[in-house]
């Protein structure tokens, strides 16, 4: 009979095998960091324009976790605010875009990084190839107009997020520059809106469910990054997202990153440890999947739906909704099984064929104290496997 700690042992050998090592965090931080100070140097164009380099994403989320093939490079998505100085009635989206891109062409011949600057929709992306490859997405933004800002917080609200959360997210909304924008090219008004740093502090509000509940039974909880804190909401989007990653690949129809994000943060109700987080997660999650549009809206931005494609024309071919549906399923499977048993040569197996990740049964045996005469035992019995439902017929996408 598995033990709820033998369970919560056997998610932590996955994660460990996941996690990115300290250094590649330390690497990336020091990267944007020499970024940050890049621009705001004497010579730089934008010296008296306060910019605020930051990350965004998973990367400020602390869900990131290694790429399935240890070859490809990470992934570090970066804003470029432009906080002072840049306004819409000054500035095109393409000359803002232009002139960052120019001191990013400055920063990689001083840097001796050897890969051109590429021109994205939305940002530039700068390729350093060294010990650790990582790719750098950089978003030019300057700061939202009052007026929509207001808007936003007024929108949150009525959306249910607490007063405060939507405040403080409120202020920290950006316009940002896309090349697909009708007017990319004019002095205009009506950029798009995005919120990284809004959602950061979102997602940190969910997690303080659980934070506020260790602060009761502690003296003191240290205020560290969000990337170093590892709650139970945290691990567990990294275990979904690893699962989501074997069972798609590459292809284009798995469900992205934010919906899953955003659907476990909000299915999170302050467990303190990975297996309850992951049994609530894992039963709620689909219930915050609304059934008009927007079908999974962001949370600083109640307009903007990160499930927009799933009902588009263009990408009905792809079944985004019901792959979505086909993986949460399979989700649930997958993660009971591993956790069914104590057989670590089993555990092992599912580890390596359900996420991709490479655990010693021995050293696992270890961690959740199976004897060698208890690991004869179970590894005796039949486990019974069940078969995906796949997202897509074989060689070709379902119509």
């Amino acid at each position: 009979m598995i033990t709820r700690e033998q369970k919560e042992q056997i998610f932590k050998e996955l994660l460990e095998a996941l996690d990115l090592p300290d250094s590649s965090y330390e690497r990336a931080i020091n990267r944007y960091e020499d970024l940050g100070r890049w621009f705001n140097r004497d010579e730089s164009f934008f010296k008296d324009n306060e910019v605020h380099i930051f990350p965004q994403g998973s990367f400020m989320l602390g869900t990131t976790i290694r790429p399935i093939n240890e070859a490809e490079e990470y992934d570090l998505d970066l804003a470029c605010k432009i906080r002072t100085g840049v306004t819409k009635q000054s500035h095109s989206q393409e000359s803002l875009k232009g002139i960052i891109g120019e001191e990013l062409k400055a920063y990689r011949i001083a840097r001796n990084i050897k890969e051109d600057l590429v021109s994205k929709h939305r940002c530039w992306r700068l390729e350093y190839q060294d010990d650790i490859s990582f790719h750098l997405d950089i978003v030019p933004c300057i700061p939202e107009e009052d007026s929509k800002q207001k808007l936003l917080l007024e929108s949150m609200v009525k959306f249910g997020l607490e007063e405060f959360v939507a405040q403080s997210a409120s202020k920290l909304s950006v316009a940002i520059t896309d090349d697909r924008h009708e007017s990319f090219k004019k002095v205009c008004d009506d950029w798009n809106i995005s919120n990284p740093e809004g959602y950061g502090k979102w997602f940190e509000h969910r997690m303080r469910k659980y934070e506020e509940q260790v602060l009761m039974e502690k003296a003191q909880v240290d205020r560290v990054p969000i990337y170093k804190r590892k709650t139970p909401l945290q691990r567990c989007i990294q275990l979904l997202k690893r699962h989501r990653d074997q069972m798609f690949g590459d292809n284009e129809s798995k469900p992205i990153s934010i919906i899953i994000t955003t659907l476990a943060a909000r299915a999170y109700n302050g467990e303190k440890d990975i297996v309850s987080a992951l049994n609530n997660i894992l039963s709620t999650m689909g219930t915050h999947v609304n059934m008009n549009s927007p079908r999974v809206p962001n949370p600083v931005n109640p307009e903007e739906d990160f499930a927009d494609r799933w009902g588009m024309l263009e990408y009905l071919h792809l079944n985004l909704e019901r792959n979505f549906r086909n993986w949460l399923h399979q989700a649930q499977i997958d993660f009971a099984h591993i956790t069914s048993t104590n057989d670590t040569k089993f555990i092992a197996e599912q580890a390596q064929l359900k996420f991709s990740l490479n655990i010693n049964p021995g050293k696992l045996a270890q961690s959740i104290r199976v004897t060698t005469a208890e690991m004869a035992t179970v590894s005796s019995k039949q486990h019974i496997i069940i078969e995906p439902p796949k997202p897509w017929k074989d060689g070709e996408l379902e119509s």
